[in-house]
């Protein structure tokens, strides 16, 4: 593992580390304001699927608070940012919710996702932290 690093990865490390120590690693609270800017029409505000918009799109959007819950109560991170990432063979026409990737692969900080260090938009970052915040632990009744 520390070969690796020293070898192919390094500029992407030493990138990564330059990023956060000029700036701080977003928080949940970074994600709730992003998630307010960019997810509420569709989502609705408490991350349920009931946005204003979501009675006229098909498939409704998801209950984000499901998530865990959905996967043997573990966060799915890596597939959470993988769908909001959005996948670059798919255009938006092809899937009802919007891609974010493009412009935010200029600002990325690393997060560790399935025990792996992956490289992360700042703003998606903050997003997968208020996601993982808002997962409903009440038990399936």
């Amino acid at each position: 593992m520390v070969k690796f690093l020293a070898g192919a990865a390094l500029p992407l490390v030493l990138t990564l580390a330059a990023c956060t120590q000029a700036d701080r690693m977003p928080t949940a609270a970074d994600g709730a304001m992003f998630f307010a800017d960019n997810c509420v029409a569709c989502h609705g505000s408490d991350a349920r699927g009931d946005g204003p918009l979501a009675a006229d799109l098909k498939p409704r959007p998801a209950d984000l608070t499901q998530l865990a819950r959905r996967n043997g109560g573990t966060f799915p991170a890596a597939e959470a940012l993988s769908y909001i990432y959005g996948d670059p063979k798919q255009g938006h026409l092809a899937r009802v919710m919007p891609q974010f990737g493009g412009a935010m692969a200029d600002d990325l900080v690393p997060v560790v996702i399935d025990g792996t260090v992956t490289p992360t938009p700042r703003e998606l970052a903050g997003l997968l932290d208020y996601l993982e915040s808002v997962q409903d632990s009440a038990p399936q009744g």
